[in-house]
This record gives C-alpha cells, structure tokens and sequence, in this order.
C-alpha cells in the first residue's frame, strides 16, 4: 500500500504557473499592434514590435513573471512529493529541485531580457538581433530541457503516489520527451514545435497534478 499523501495547498502553483504563462501570450497577442517577431525576423520588425507593442510585451514579461514564481513554488511541493513517496527518493528529489528551479531561472532570464527591447536603448542591428535570439533561446529550447526533466520526475513521482494514473503519467513522459527535444531545432527547425508542444502538455500535467495534492 501506498503512503498518504499529504494536502499541499501551494501545489495550485502548479496550474498557477500554466494559466499565468498563458495569459502572458495570450494577453501580449491581444495587445500588440502586429505580430511578435520570430527567429528569422529582421532588425526592423523586431524595432517595429516592441516600439509600437510596448505594453503588450511588458505585459507579457509581468505574467512571466508570476510564472516563474509559481514554478518556483510547484517546485518545492514536487520535490516533497518525491522524497516522501517515489523510490530512490533522495536522487528524484534532487532531480526535482535542480530542473525545477533551473526552468524558472531559464523563463526568469528570457522574461527580463524581453523587458531591456522595451526600453529606449540604442542598438544596432548586431545587438538586436543577438538579445532576441537569448530571449528566445533560454525561454525555448534551453528551458525545454529543464523543463523536461522536471515533468519527467512530476509524472514519476506522481505516478508512484498514486496522484495521477497511467494515461496522465503517459501525457507526462510524452511531454518530457518532447521538450527534451525541442534543443533539435538548432539544426531543424521544423522541430520548434516541440517547444509549445513539451510546454503545454507540461503545464496541463502540473495543473492536474497541483489540483490533486491541494484537495487531497
């Protein structure tokens, strides 16, 4: 038999830190005069956005903000859930506490070099170019696989505690697996898929997962 396992009211981070990094993309879209720049954009599109969207990129960097906070917080209740419950507690557990706190380091990074494309500096197109592609790069495939470990040890220590059952355990090991791939779009990048993909499917484990401990 398993343990019981105990409520654990902050774990509605989980599904915190979903909803929040939602309505930081959904809000910005709702917001900006035109759309957000993509890898491969040029200088001036770039300039174009966060000129004429400023509020809707400090909006979005604000939101990513609370979600990283509430990652933060997820993360200390998927790390009690391992050490009290999963096998080789210790190891998941720090598994747990490095992933976790090194997704919301990556997210934290992108969101506040975001903010400096909102300011009035002076860049040439060199220096443009390179702080979107960090934006991108540490909220992207960087912080896919931080993010992909740590779904993959929610969905291991989860399963173990009887909180969720094998076809949400499988959604989490499919979601870790995709955003431990996502760093393939360095060399194709049709595989930036994998980035939303791995997120999304993440965050709809950890709001579930989140739901549970706080009404258990």
């Amino acid at each position: 038999m398993r343990p019981t396992v105990r409520r654990d009211r902050g774990a509605l981070s989980g599904a915190l830190s979903g909803l929040a990094f939602v309505v930081a993309i959904g809000g910005a879209s709702r917001l900006a005069k035109g759309p957000f720049p993509r890898p491969g954009s040029t200088p001036q599109e770039i300039r174009t956005y966060y000129d004429e969207s400023r509020t809707a990129a400090r909006f979005s960097t604000a939101w990513q903000a609370v979600a990283v906070l509430a990652q933060a917080r997820f993360t200390a209740s998927v790390a009690q859930l391992a050490a009290q419950h999963a096998p080789r507690s210790g190891p998941l557990r720090t598994a747990a506490v490095i992933s976790g706190s090194a997704a919301a380091l990556c997210l934290a990074a992108s969101a506040a070099t975001q903010s400096t494309l909102t300011m009035p500096i002076e860049r040439d197109d060199a220096a443009i170019l390179d702080t979107t592609r960090r934006v991108f790069v540490a909220g992207g495939p960087v912080h896919g696989v931080a993010y992909g470990v740590f779904t993959a040890v929610l969905a291991a220590a989860a399963s173990d505690a009887g909180v969720i059952g094998p076809a949400a355990t499988r959604v989490g090991w499919a979601s870790a697996a995709a955003s431990l791939a996502s760093p393939a779009y360095f060399r194709w990048e049709q595989a930036g898929w994998l980035i939303p993909i791995g997120r999304f499917s993440g965050y709809a484990v950890s709001g579930i997962v989140g739901a549970r401990l706080a009404r258990r």
